[in-house]
């Protein structure tokens, strides 16, 4: 089978087809089609790195992403369900680009800003701001955006003086609320949460639902949200998928959702 990528990079995907570019006009935001995310489960480390080199090592598989079918529209807020282990947030990480499915096709049209593993991809050697501002040219900011964007990110996440400490010296919760604060900053058509909402101290998670809210208040912005808590969901969306070891189970409002949901 074929494989495509209409990106400014082509990668060889097997039999999958991924379309990313930032057509905001396009009334689809995210649209899987058949997708299908097999991981290669060995016995250990060493089983995995001998199979680098040859077919002859055994190994289980187990599809993460099962045949998902779904689309979401601009402006709309879907919410993904299930136990742990349904694979939410592999098909968020799919969107975001972190990982690429074994099959199908997956569409994305819009800049993504992902609220996933917020403390993820710093370089522990760099101050916090070295971090902030390495962040900015990766996203092809400006420099007259990245001066204005810049203090807003250090303001929300209230490190104070130590925005100029090595991140080696953060807690996890401060590299979280930085990352929060950088995701969140940036300007999305498309905005990935996948629990993080809970960074920090009461107060902290309260502001952090607060940014949220007022970026799904643009109507524009596409929200896909990955929850265990139902009031959050109800909160935050209109629609909702339940999925069940990669594969959907239900999907309609989000009301009827959550009661699908609580019901099993």
């Amino acid at each position: 089978m074929s494989s495509s990528v209409r990106s400014d990079t082509a990668l060889d995907l097997g039999s999958a087809t991924i379309i990313r570019d930032e057509d905001r006009t396009n009334p689809v935001a995210v649209r899987f089609e058949h997708v299908r995310k097999t991981y290669k489960l060995f016995k250990n480390d060493r089983q995995r790195l001998i199979a680098s080199f040859t077919d002859r090592v055994k190994y289980d598989t187990i599809n993460a992403s099962d045949d998902l079918t779904f689309t979401c529209g601009r402006g709309e807020a879907l919410a993904f369900l299930g136990d742990n282990g349904a694979g939410k947030s592999t098909a968020l990480k799919m969107i975001t680009g972190v990982c690429f499915p074994t099959s199908g096709t997956i569409e994305v049209h819009g800049r993504v800003s992902a609220l996933l593993e917020l403390s993820a991809g710093f370089d522990m050697r760099l101050s916090g701001m070295e971090n902030v501002q390495m962040r900015c040219q990766l996203w092809g900011l400006s420099e007259e955006e990245s001066k204005e964007l810049i203090p807003q990110i250090v303001e929300f996440s209230e490190l104070g003086k130590y925005i100029d400490q090595p991140m080696r010296t953060y807690s996890s919760g401060m590299r979280a609320r930085l990352g929060f604060a950088f995701a969140s900053s940036i300007k999305p058509d498309i905005l990935v949460v996948d629990e993080a909402l809970s960074v920090g101290d009461r107060k902290f998670s309260a502001k952090c639902q607060q940014r949220v809210s007022d970026i799904m208040a643009n109507e524009n912005v596409t929200v896909l949200f990955v929850t265990h808590s139902t009031a959050q969901a109800r909160k935050f969306c209109t629609r909702g998928i339940v999925l069940d070891h990669g594969r959907t189970m239900f999907e309609g409002t989000i009301d009827e959702a959550v009661d699908f949901y609580e019901a099993t």
